[in-house]
């Protein structure tokens, strides 16, 4: 890595009064950069939750209870993303806008660690550039950028372990490389795909000791075992934590063996239909940072003199995009985990064009410049103009998200706290917004209509809960993207609740989507009223005691 050249004796104070200006000046800028983000984020903190949000709610709001994770809600996610959540709820509150509060503040620190990384890389004017690229990338509308998904926790301790990462390489201190190792460990808790960036902070240390002949051997195993050693002792922690909690067990099948058999149910021509469907979605809102950035890599290895930061950022984002691709579903939050590799080089072509052709810098500033303005001009109604609800719909078409807040809030009116409810759909917000415990651990009907080994038996489960629990209330949820029901899925949940259902309950409450502009609700004419779309939340009451 490139180091500061020495100073010469006897001008420490006129190097430290330029410095002190030019250092204001830059950080000036990366206050305004995140400013601008948060500005944006806070007029829109009152989007519904969506899906993943409403899990990691959920499940973060038993966690305030003293209700481990698997406990009362299954998933194949780590538990990270809940434990934040949980921690951003204790401290702005059990609501949406809380939520998305200590959202704009994960953002803003993720903003703030890029410059550094980018500073470190190559200098304060990367840094700088590589800091407004990735607030714009990160709350663009091809990423879902404005929802709090799991992608963004990962990326803000992936990116903090990075630059410790090389703070360890250059200092060449256990400690730090230590702490490094522990950051990633962390991001890892976030969502799983962090292991690919795990694998790029060892492969890396490992190729920087072997091409620079600083090491022997037997020194390179001693720092990998030191770094591993950081990555493993938060996720051994935290087994460690279930497996007292009682509930290793549920822990093990949900990330482990139903995550395999998750990861390998995408086949390849699926997944590169996905990629086809999805890459252009995630480019095109901000296609003026993606060329520059292309443009940065062509430049690192053309123009730039230090092999190992050309070495560095690409393997960074080759290992960034290998981590958007496990089970190869390619959504568009997935991409999240490449944006810090894009911005970095669209901060890097920045630099090398003021190294390389001095005469055209500020021709050079005023292109990138154009290229924000530009990214900006293209989302300007989603960013500046769209209500939360708007933005919703525009992301979520008529997926019951906004509905989810009013089925919640009066479940929430109507029953008492230690209610039991159910959801019939994979819509775990409503148990959030509703602050009662769902009756099963089922919260995502996916995993039933999967055609994977496990789904008839977590269908014939969520049965034997919600016969033994006898909820209050059901949810059922008519919307085909709450299902994604397969022509061979096995359909025993759906006859069972035929049956059971009317014996049991009637139906209290009624939202049908009728269109994405808007949603009828019935609430004293349930009963009676007639269904006019396919996608629905029919609210059903229980009649025995």
């Amino acid at each position: 890595m490139e180091t500061p050249a020495a100073k010469p004796a006897g001008s420490t104070t006129g190097w430290h009064a330029r410095l002190r200006p030019a250092r204001l000046r830059t950080w000036m800028l990366v206050a305004l950069v995140v400013l601008f983000a948060a500005v944006v984020r806070i007029r829109l903190l009152n989007i519904p939750l969506e899906r993943d949000e409403g899990e990691y709610a959920y499940a973060g709001q038993l966690m305030l209870h003293g209700i481990p994770p698997y406990k009362l809600a299954f998933n194949m996610k780590f538990p990270g993303t809940y434990a934040s959540y949980a921690a951003i709820m204790a401290l702005f509150g059990q609501t949406i806008a809380g939520i998305h509060l200590g959202f704009v503040l994960v953002n803003a620190g993720t903003i703030v660690l890029i410059y550094l990384l980018g500073k470190r890389l190559f200098d304060p004017t990367a840094g700088v550039a590589a800091s407004a690229a990735y607030a714009l990338l990160s709350i663009g509308q091809g990423v879902l950028g404005t929802q709090a998904h799991a992608t963004h926790f990962v990326v803000l301790a992936a990116v903090g372990g990075t630059l410790v990462l090389l703070r360890a390489i250059d200092t060449g201190r256990s400690r730090t490389l230590l702490s490094s190792g522990l950051l990633y460990g962390i991001s890892i808790l976030m969502k799983q795909h962090a292991v690919l960036f795990v694998a790029f902070a060892a492969s890396y240390l490992i190729w920087d000791r072997v091409t620079g002949r600083r090491k022997a051997w037997i020194s390179i195993l001693r720092e990998q075992a030191i770094f591993f050693c950081g990555v493993f002792a938060p996720v051994g922690l935290t087994g460690v934590v279930l497996w007292q909690a009682g509930v290793f067990g549920k822990f093990w099948f949900w990330t482990v063996t139903y995550a395999r058999e998750y990861a390998l149910e995408q086949s390849w021509s699926g997944g590169i239909d996905a990629f086809n469907n999805t890459f252009p979605q995630v480019v095109e809102p901000n296609l003026a940072i993606w060329l520059i950035a292309s443009g940065g890599l062509v430049l690192l290895w053309w123009k730039n003199q230090d092999r190992a930061v050309a070495v560095f950022l690409t393997g960074f984002l080759v290992f960034s995009f290998l981590a958007v691709c496990p089970g190869l579903y390619f959504r568009r939050h997935y991409f999240v985990l490449i944006l810090p590799a894009i911005a970095l080089l669209a901060g890097s072509a920045v630099s090398s064009v003021r190294k390389a052709w001095p005469a055209v810098s500020w021709q050079a500033y005023a292109v990138f410049g154009g290229a924000l303005l530009f990214s900006v001009v293209q989302q300007q109604e989603f960013l500046f103009q769209m209500s939360p609800v708007e933005i919703s719909r525009t992301l979520y078409g008529d997926n019951p998200f906004p509905e989810a807040m009013e089925i919640g809030g009066y479940i929430r009116a109507h029953s008492a706290g230690d209610s039991r409810i159910a959801v019939l759909g994979s819509e775990p917000e409503i148990p959030f917004y509703a602050n009662r415990r769902s009756a099963t651990g089922q919260i995502y009907m996916y995993s039933l209509m999967e055609s994977q080994p496990y789904a008839l038996t977590m269908q014939d489960d969520m049965i034997r809960d919600l016969e033994a629990s006898r909820p209050d209330y059901v949810v059922l949820v008519t919307s085909p993207q709450s299902w994604l029901q397969e022509p061979n899925s096995p359909s025993r949940i759906f006859d069972w609740w035929a049956a059971y259902g009317p014996q049991h309950y009637k139906i209290a409450g009624v939202a049908d989507i009728i269109s994405t502009d808007h949603t009828e609700y019935r609430w004293e004419d349930a009963g009676t009223y007639q269904l006019q779309s396919s996608s629905a939340l029919l609210v059903y009451k229980r009649t025995d005691p």
